[in-house]
């Protein structure tokens, strides 16, 4: 042979080859035998012939040669005496190099205890040469194979359960109980992951209750959809709680969460936007700080309008302290929406415009609301939301409805 170090494909003229070509490909199996005797390879494929067995046999006389032919293979039937591999070596070598297919191994009358050490190190089954008929060799690689399958299927099972747990912790975190006890004001939250591989996103919020008659709110929205971000959220999440139980001044808070954000993500592209709200309960008064985030809502009176605040620069862009924003509540019945930008970002119909601000403020004053009780509003608003998106909204969605006597 000349310059090419490429060996042919050698497939064996028995063990089914070709006899069942009407067969489903399902239903075929393709082995690679991996044998350096051809009296040995000769019997299996005289085998596997006899049992009329579906089964395409190639044949590789070394682990070189197997490791160019083992691609798209079921099973391979390896000798664990090779001339460039020797017992479990020789195994231990056609694992790595064979992810997806199943491995039964041939050993010798004298090393039958070599074929239990075989299936501790990975193997699916272990045969005896010279103890075997066509039926029981066709059958011991089936099994071999479904067993294969079947562990392939609970390690991807428990990859998966374990991705769910990890969420399950995130979103434990991400969505917290409001520490507060006041009657004065009822606060509804919702939150629903987007459609990213049903990956927990950035988005966060939570409500915490300093004295009898402040309340503080949080909304915050982490860019991105993935774990990281969501990690992320829960830090910037429990870092403003326990500024706000640390009673920090106002005015640094945000500043102090910017700083986690900055010294804990993972890429200087990631920013955070938020939304604070204190509620000052004895003299029905609320202070807003925006950080790139979008307005909250205000229902009162019947009309429903964005607060006027000012929007600020996201966090962990430019560090830049948000400016205050002061509002007396002209009456004891009102409500607060805040909210992530996932709710207003979906389409309105087949054309490019968006939901935004305006169009929500559409659908919280739309008469139907009125038959709506508070504590379903924020669902009711996406479920409209997802109508005029015509589908599901792309982007995870957090709201906080915070409500003081009637609620609008």
């Amino acid at each position: 042979m000349t310059g090419s170090s490429v060996v042919p494909q050698r497939t064996y003229p028995h063990g089914g080859l070709s006899r069942h070509p009407n067969l489903p490909a399902g239903e075929r199996l393709r082995v690679l035998l991996v044998e350096d005797d051809e009296g040995d390879a000769f019997l299996v494929g005289e085998l596997l012939a006899e049992t009329q067995s579906a089964i395409d046999l190639l044949v590789a006389t070394s682990l070189n040669q197997a490791r160019q032919q083992i691609a798209g293979v079921d099973c391979v039937l390896l000798d664990l005496g090779l001339p460039d591999a020797e017992g479990l070596d020789g195994l231990r070598q056609v694992l790595a190099m064979s992810t997806g297919a199943a491995v039964c191994v041939l050993t010798g009358r004298q090393d039958e205890r070599l074929g239990v050490d075989a299936v501790a190190e990975g193997a699916q089954d272990y045969l005896v040469k010279g103890q075997v008929d066509g039926v029981l060799l066709s059958r011991a690689l089936r099994y071999a194979v479904e067993r294969k399958r079947a562990d392939e299927n609970a390690r991807r099972l428990r990859e998966v359960e374990l991705r769910q747990a990890e969420s399950a912790r995130l979103e434990r975190g991400l969505l917290p109980q409001p520490l507060m006890d006041t009657d004065q004001v009822e606060v509804h939250t919702f939150y629903r992951p987007g459609r990213h591989a049903a990956l927990i996103g950035g988005d966060f919020y939570d409500v915490v209750q300093t004295t009898p008659n402040r309340v503080d709110l949080i909304v915050g929205d982490v860019c991105g959809h993935g774990v990281d971000e969501a990690a992320l959220g829960v830090e910037l999440r429990v870092a403003w709680r326990a500024l706000v139980l640390a009673r920090v001044p106002d005015d640094e808070v945000l500043p102090a969460l910017e700083q986690v954000l900055m010294s804990e993500r993972r890429l200087r592209e990631i920013f955070a936007t938020v939304a604070t709200v204190r509620l000052d309960l004895a003299a029905n008064r609320a202070t807003f700080r925006l950080a790139g985030h979008p307005p909250p809502l205000l229902l009162s009176g019947g009309r429903v309008a964005p607060v006027q605040v000012p929007g600020g620069l996201l966090l962990g862009v430019r560090p830049r302290p948000p400016i205050a924003f002061d509002l007396a509540f002209d009456t004891e019945d009102w409500s607060l929406l805040l909210y992530t930008d996932g709710l207003i970002e979906g389409r309105v119909g087949e054309g490019p415009d968006r939901l935004d601000v305006p169009g929500l403020g559409g659908l919280v004053a739309d008469p139907r609301t009125r038959g709506v009780p508070l504590a379903e509003l924020p669902g009711w608003l996406v479920s409209r939301a997802e109508e005029l998106n015509g589908g599901p909204l792309a982007d995870d969605v957090a709201m906080l409805l915070v409500s003081r006597g009637g609620g609008r």
